[in-house]
């Protein structure tokens, strides 16, 4: 990638946070796929999360991008989505697909929990 356009001002750090929500999100999304095929009432709970999570991880993203001054306390709220959601897949730690979602939403929370502390 060039350092020319939108992207060069922004830091690595607020680089490496919107491609952890993106990734976040994609994984949310396969995750409520595979979720959908289960059905039962455990999984409703868990689609809950999944939707919170994948819909907050991608407007945390573009907040982030679009340099928003609500990004910092967006991606306090994203963090908080994606434990939920890390939590709610634990939930079958027999379902890999399951595990790869909870890890993808820990490392965001992460990642989003630094940049809600830094300046934008």
């Amino acid at each position: 990638m060039t350092q020319t356009g939108p992207m060069s001002a922004m830091s690595k750090q607020m680089q490496d946070c919107v491609e952890a929500c993106m990734s976040c999100h994609s994984i949310c999304e396969e995750t409520m796929s595979s979720c959908m095929q289960m059905g039962g009432q455990a999984q409703m709970q868990i689609m809950r999360a999944l939707i919170d999570c994948s819909e907050m991880t991608r407007m945390c993203a573009d907040m982030m991008m679009r340099r928003s001054p609500l990004s910092a306390e967006m991606c306090a709220m994203c963090a908080k989505a994606c434990d939920m959601c890390a939590e709610a897949c634990m939930s079958m730690p027999d379902d890999p697909q399951m595990m790869r979602c909870a890890e993808a939403c820990r490392r965001c929370a992460e990642m989003c929990r630094t940049m809600a502390g830094a300046t934008m």
